[in-house]
């Protein structure tokens, strides 16, 4: 009779995380294909900027803040696209039935694939179109998708593309500042986190799956980098140091600290040095303090950037698997289920995650919808 019982009060106290975990799994699946029917251009086999698609809206996020959205996206809210089908795919029983959305995603970040330069590399708008800048970041996050796309497929043209995307990366590198690759192509004012941190992970990813000494050798590298020039006394990663005086612009995100976190986990699975796992513990730690409150000219409590926050998800998932203390992944989840909740009238959630339902229906963008279902299949995944 005692074994009944206690059968049954396990019983009961896994039921809750099983449903919350297939209600996961199940946002997940319909916010990805959300973004596939609203944002799809499907004669060009790419995505648009915005939903709806006929508005038109000036990016900040590029070297010239006056560049205009255009009939198909720009290269990095592409990547949310293509890393949210890398994770779906993972789902258990859905392999076959994501493969062919990854496939079509990697052929659609392959359109970006600039050669008129040399050595190859991905701008940030498809080059059949025009000819445009290429970031260092963008290449980055290129590299790391191929490499997921590789772990899900084997497919070895992924791989072969991701080392020749590093290859662009580390034609990048100086030594001014000891080392680093700056943000944008041809113009060194500065040496940013995000492409450094990037790079980093880019790197340990071919290591991951080739063993190659080389890959290992350029992460710890570019890892040394950032602790050196752009972590601060807590933990956490500094935006960018400029070139020509050194000064460090100490505004900070959550994804360059969450690159790096997930970036120390991983050289601490491959090298066992405890120096790691301490500076993932000390990164999280920080994080989760000074991301979790209002902060000045950011949204609040982990959304300074929903795609930003993701990438943080990412480096507390890595830490997670070791330590198995949920709290700083329950935190974030706390605010994407708000968001979730807060769903406009096409089924999409706010930019910022604490706000009300947007009854208007604005424009969504791109990358800010494509992470949720990354989001949700993580969460989906992880079973907390």
């Amino acid at each position: 009779m005692k074994r009944i019982l206690l059968s049954m009060a396990l019983a009961a106290a896994v039921l809750p995380a099983v449903a919350q975990q297939g209600e996961y799994r199940r946002r997940a699946e319909e916010m990805f294909h959300r973004v596939w029917t609203l944002y799809r251009v499907p004669q060009h086999g790419l995505f648009s900027e915005y939903y709806p698609q006929q508005h038109k809206d000036s990016l900040t996020y590029m070297q010239d803040g006056n560049v205009q959205s255009k009939e198909v996206s720009y290269l990095w809210p592409l990547s949310g696209v293509v890393t949210s089908a890398n994770i779906m795919m993972r789902l258990p029983g859905k392999k076959a039935t994501y493969q062919p959305y990854v496939d079509s995603a990697m052929a659609a970040m392959y359109q970006y694939r600039d050669t008129t330069r040399r050595p190859a590399g991905y701008q940030a708008y498809p080059a059949k179109f025009e000819k445009v800048d290429r970031y260092y970041d963008d290449n980055g996050l290129v590299a790391i998708d191929y490499m997921e796309a590789y772990e899900n497929t084997r497919n070895p043209v992924y791989l072969s593309r991701a080392k020749e995307v590093f290859a662009f990366i580390m034609s990048g590198w100086t030594d001014v500042l000891g080392g680093g690759v700056t943000w944008l192509e041809g113009r060194g004012d500065q040496k940013p986190a995000c492409s450094n941190g990037m790079a980093t992970l880019a790197a340990l990813k071919i290591y991951k799956a080739t063993k190659e000494p080389y890959y290992l050798r350029q992460g710890i590298k570019f890892y040394d980098w950032m602790n050196r020039h752009l972590r601060d006394s807590a933990g956490l990663y500094l935006n960018d140091i400029k070139t020509a005086t050194g000064a460090l612009n100490a505004t900070y995100y959550t994804y360059n600290s969450g690159s790096m976190l997930e970036a120390a986990m991983m050289l601490y699975g491959f090298t066992r040095q405890q120096k790691y796992y301490r500076d993932a513990k000390q990164t999280a730690e920080s994080a989760y303090h000074y991301f979790g409150r209002p902060q000045k000219d950011m949204r609040s409590e982990f959304c300074d950037l929903p795609w930003f926050a993701t990438v943080l998800f990412r480096g507390y998932a890595a830490l997670y698997a070791v330590d198995k203390d949920p709290v700083y992944l329950k935190a974030i989840m706390a605010r994407v289920d708000h968001a979730w909740n807060n769903r406009d009238r096409y089924g999409l959630l706010n930019h910022n995650w604490s706000d009300k339902r947007d009854e208007a229906g604005k424009p969504k963008w791109l990358l800010d919808e494509a992470c949720i279902a990354e989001l949700y299949a993580r969460m989906a995944l992880l079973n907390l």
